[in-house]
C-alpha cells in the first residue's frame, strides 16, 4: 500500500510546528519523559498550543493535541484546519488513538503535520490515520 503521507515544508506548516516544539518545553512528563506539543491553527487564523500533562493515574494523562484543541474550545472556536504534533528529539510523533477520535470531532480532513528529522515536515490527513472512526 502506497504511503499517503506527503512533504511538505510550507511556511505557514514551519510556524506551527514551532509554535509545537515551543510547547513542549511546558511539558510535564515525570514518570515517561516523553515531551509533546502540539499546535492548532483555527479557521480564523488563531493558534492554540498545548503540552502533555502526565498524572499518577495515566488515565489522567492529557496529551498535547487534547490540551491545544480543548484550549481552542474553550476560546469558541470549533474549526480546525491544521495540528501540528512535536517531540523536541527528531523522533516523529504522531497523535494516538484517542487524539486521533478526539479531533476528527471537529474535522476529519484535518491536516496532521509532523517532523521528518530535524527540519523537514511531513503531513497526511486525519481520516487517513482514522479511516473507521466513531462518528455516526
Amino acid at each position: 500500500m502506497k504511503s499517503q503521507w506527503q512533504n511538505n515544508s510550507s511556511d505557514q506548516y514551519k510556524e506551527l510546528m514551532a509554535e509545537a516544539l515551543r510547547a513542549a518545553e511546558n511539558s510535564y512528563s515525570p514518570y515517561s519523559g516523553y515531551r509533546v506539543g502540539a499546535a492548532i491553527l483555527a479557521a480564523d487564523g488563531r493558534i492554540f498550543s498545548g503540552c502533555n500533562v502526565e498524572n499518577a493515574d495515566i488515565g489522567g494523562t492529557i496529551c498535547a493535541e487534547r490540551t491545544a484543541a480543548v484550549k481552542a474550545v474553550s476560546a469558541g472556536c470549533l474549526e480546525f484546519i491544521a495540528c501540528a504534533v512535536a517531540c523536541p528529539t527528531d523522533v516523529s510523533c504522531c497523535p494516538c488513538g484517542i487524539c486521533r477520535q478526539f479531533l476528527n470531532e471537529f474535522n476529519s480532513d484535518l491536516t496532521i503535520i509532523t517532523r521528518e528529522g530535524p527540519t523537514g515536515l511531513r503531513t497526511i490527513v486525519l481520516s487517513a490515520l482514522l479511516p473507521q472512526n466513531m462518528l455516526v
